[in-house]
């Protein structure tokens, strides 16, 4: 039995993409459902590989964030949200339309899928000086984007950018970045 064996490949990935998605603190369910690996395995992945390792990595616990209002509070949050909007388009997440529909690509999360969604979160990382944004909002943004029901994307009437946007609220169809861009009266 080789390590580099092909028929170990897909084990081998799921194992990689746990530890992963650990070490940018993912919930235990993010991660099954991307991994197909069992609870009690990613626990042991957790204190195998983490819990005393000297790396800071937290296990949060209980059910994924579920509300769109973080996206949405302030320019900042808004800005940071369409970043990872178009990471997630980028790293063929998402397709989004010309109207502004977003359709996941993906019909449920595997591995790949899995590996997609930590380099877009990645990416945003190193894009932002201090994102306001974790994994498990990422998670979040991706699902609540996709269900084009309380997040849907925009146009600015600026610059016609797209954006993201709470579909219920009343909006001045501007983008956070003419928001933050124009000068505080």
């Amino acid at each position: 039995m080789r390590l580099t064996d092909d028929r170990y490949a897909h084990e081998r990935s799921q194992f990689e993409l746990a530890l992963r998605m650990i070490g940018h603190e993912a919930r235990t369910r993010t991660i099954r459902s991307c991994t197909g690996l069992s609870d009690d395995r990613i626990r042991k992945l957790y204190a195998t590989y983490f819990r005393d390792s000297g790396r800071q990595v937290r296990r949060r616990r209980g059910k994924s964030p579920q509300q769109i209002s973080r996206f949405v509070k302030t320019p900042e949050h808004q800005l940071q949200a369409t970043t990872l909007v178009a990471l997630f388009c980028a790293n063929l997440l998402l397709r989004l339309e010309l109207s502004g529909k977003v359709h996941a690509t993906w019909p449920r999360p595997d591995v790949e899928f899995g590996h997609r969604l930590c380099r877009a979160f990645e990416t945003y990382l190193l894009l932002h000086d201090a994102p306001l944004l974790s994994f498990e909002w990422t998670w979040n943004l991706l699902n609540a984007i996709a269900a084009n029901d309380e997040l849907i994307v925009a146009r600015c009437v600026h610059c016609d950018s797209p954006y993201v946007r709470d579909a219920y609220a009343i909006d001045r169809s501007t983008c956070p970045a003419c928001v933050l861009a124009t000068p505080a009266r």
